[in-house]
């Protein structure tokens, strides 16, 4: 038993990969959870920029949506969308996009479209992509936070929304694209990095009270792991006290 929830766990985990005055396009929901969070506590600098425009916010809650009128009133600047993509996301000004995904494959590619394997008639229509595929395509770094089981994490994703490493290394730059992908995903399960030669998901990291056995029955694919297996150091007081009240501020 433990003093927190996996989801908890999972926000603080993905807090904890951002730092230093990093430029990190947000999503809404689990990314802009951790990302804010990162700024309350060992992360001050950071500087959260959300798709409607805004640049610095520092929302003294979770925003609802990316037309949430506390990021534009806590931003240091608005500017245009066109001028968000056009300027900054696509030149590579951006150090690290953090995405979410309804599914995601063994080379990091996500589905946020449909479900199903046809397109027209699927089983579950999805939000859509929003501008997660040029997040995805121009950043620096992605980072991917998302709760893991058999039906987010799967062999292949029925529709690809948001491009990782396609089926390998290399298919991003026979694409041309920018950025260096997918380096790190996070989930309420545990950490994964692609493999230097393969770009295939590997699990580096448990969370603390998870076993190997449960990560595996959550995995889509032959899951491979590192050799020597790390355990991601649980929740410190400090971090937990900070993501409730982030949450509390919401409600």
């Amino acid at each position: 038993m433990t003093d927190w929830t996996s989801d908890e766990m999972m926000a603080i985990a993905a807090a904890r990969a951002l730092s230093g005055r990093q430029r990190v396009f947000v999503g809404i929901g689990l990314p802009s959870t951790a990302a804010n969070l990162a700024r309350r506590t060992h992360a001050p600098d950071l500087v959260l920029v959300y798709e409607s425009g805004t640049l610095g916010s520092k929302p003294d809650r979770l925003p609802a949506s990316i037309g949430d009128g506390v990021l534009a009133e806590t931003a240091d600047a608005v500017i245009s969308v066109p001028e968000v993509f056009n300027y900054w996301l696509q030149p590579g000004r951006i150090d690290v996009g953090f995405l979410g995904a309804a599914q995601l494959d063994r080379f990091g590619n996500i589905n946020t479209t449909t479900i199903g394997d046809d397109y027209h008639h699927p089983k579950v229509r999805l939000p859509g992509a929003g501008g997660a595929p040029e997040i995805a395509a121009s950043c620096r770094e992605v980072y991917v936070v998302v709760r893991q089981s058999s039906r987010s994490f799967v062999e292949k994703v029925d529709f690809i929304t948001s491009f990782g490493h396609g089926t390998g290394r290399g298919d991003r730059e026979r694409l041309g694209l920018r950025g260096a992908g997918p380096t790190l995903v996070i989930t309420d399960l545990g950490v994964f990095r692609p493999d230097p030669e393969t770009a295939e998901l590997v699990l580096t990291d448990v969370h603390e009270g998870v076993e190997l056995d449960a990560v595996r029955a959550a995995t889509g694919w032959d899951l491979k792991v590192v050799a020597t297996l790390g355990r991601t150091p649980p929740p410190t007081a400090e971090e937990l006290t900070a993501l409730r009240a982030l949450k509390e501020a919401s409600k």
